[in-house]
Formats: structure tokens, C-alpha cells, sequence
């Protein structure tokens, strides 16, 4: 569990970085309501990619036969969470909208982006090196002599 939020703080701190950058930029173009429009839109997909994340973990610890389909239900309730939350804000005037939206799709391009490039340099195995040794010993998967 400590290395899956290890994990998740790696991919969280450029993401939290893009979103203070753009609540520096919300501010100086919109005022204060674009530096909260910003700070919550980055907020918001940290939290909803946080989570997502670590549901996947979980799933693939606990269930890994169910992975792919739960990725699958994951992404997609969390598309549907976030219409649903958007939707609930569209007429607020706590703050700026656009700077809300603009800092939420460079949050999210930001989380994706940083995933992926971890996904491709991790050392992820393939291969199970220990089967030879537990096929040799007549252990699980072994051949038996019939």
C-alpha cells in the first residue's frame, strides 16, 4: 500500500505543479476568481484520478482476473462524475469558468501524460522467472509423471 501512494505522489506532484502555475496565470489574467477557478480545477482532477487510481490498484491486487473491465468502469465513471460535477457548477459565481476549465484540461493532460511515460519506464516483468524453479520442484504447473 505504501508503494501504490508513493506512486500516486509521483504522478499527483507534477500535476499539483501544473495546477500552481495555473492558478498564477488565473490570477494575473482573471483576478482572484481565476486563481480559484484554477486552484479547483486542478483540485478536482487530482482528486477524481486519485481515486480512479486507486481503485485500479486495488482491483489489480485483489481481483486481477477483473482489471481490464473495471479500468473500463473506472474511466468511465469518472467521466460521468466529473459531467455531473461540472454540471452542477455551470452557473456559479465563486469562480472564473473558463480558467476553471482551461486549468482542468491541462491538469488532466498533465496526470495522463505523467502516467504514461512512468508506465513506460517502469521495469514491469513479464515474464514469471520463479515458474522454471517451481516446474522443476513439481509444484504448481508442474508436469507429473503419470
Amino acid at each position: 500500500m505504501q508503494s501504490d501512494m508513493r506512486e500516486l505522489l509521483r504522478i499527483a506532484a507534477p500535476t499539483a505543479a501544473v495546477g500552481a502555475v495555473a492558478t498564477l496565470v488565473g490570477g494575473l489574467l482573471a483576478g482572484g476568481e481565476g486563481a480559484v477557478g484554477a486552484a479547483v480545477g486542478c483540485v478536482v482532477v487530482i482528486f477524481f484520478m486519485a481515486l480512479g487510481q486507486l481503485a485500479l490498484q486495488w482491483v489489480a491486487k485483489a481481483m486481477p482476473h477483473l482489471f481490464q473491465g473495471m479500468g473500463l468502469l473506472v474511466y468511465s465513471a469518472q467521466l460521468v462524475l466529473l459531467l455531473v460535477f461540472i454540471m452542477s457548477i455551470k452557473n456559479t459565481s465563486l469562480f472564473d469558468l473558463q480558467v476553471f476549465a482551461l486549468s482542468l484540461v491541462a491538469s488532466v493532460i498533465t496526470w495522463i501524460a505523467v502516467q504514461a511515460v512512468r508506465q513506460a519506464r517502469s521495469k514491469t516483468l513479464y515474464v514469471d522467472p520463479e515458474a522454471e524453479t517451481r516446474d522443476r520442484q513439481g509444484g504448481a504447473g508442474g508436469k507429473r509423471d503419470e
